[in-house]
């Protein structure tokens, strides 16, 4: 028996929850399928690994998408911070520029 994706992501999870990848990238398998399982899984991430850090583009993108404009400004803001902290330009440059486009689209 084959498993899915989602099924071996489960088990990769189960398997060693400190690791923050499969949690990560079930929320994309669900992100244009099911929002609100996505949003569960990126807030788990947030809330258990602040300092994964392709956390923050990928959820304030589904907080935007579901209306969520002031969470999604925190979430990069919080990011930005991070990958300061990290020394990641390129990931703060793509931060600061989701940030810009967001504010830019509130005006």
């Amino acid at each position: 028996m084959t498993l899915s994706r989602v099924d071996q992501l489960l088990e990769f999870h189960k398997q060693d929850p400190d690791d923050p990848f499969p949690l990560y990238a079930l929320a994309l398998e669900y992100i244009d399928s099911d929002q609100p399982t996505a949003k569960l899984y990126f807030d788990k991430l947030l809330l258990r690994h602040k300092e994964y850090l392709p956390t923050y583009y990928k959820s304030a993108e589904l907080y935007i998408e579901i209306g969520n404009t002031q969470k999604a400004k925190t979430l990069l803001e919080d990011g930005i911070k991070l990958a300061e902290k990290l020394s990641d330009h390129k990931t703060k440059e793509e931060l600061k520029n989701a940030l810009a486009n967001l504010l830019f689209a509130d005006d």
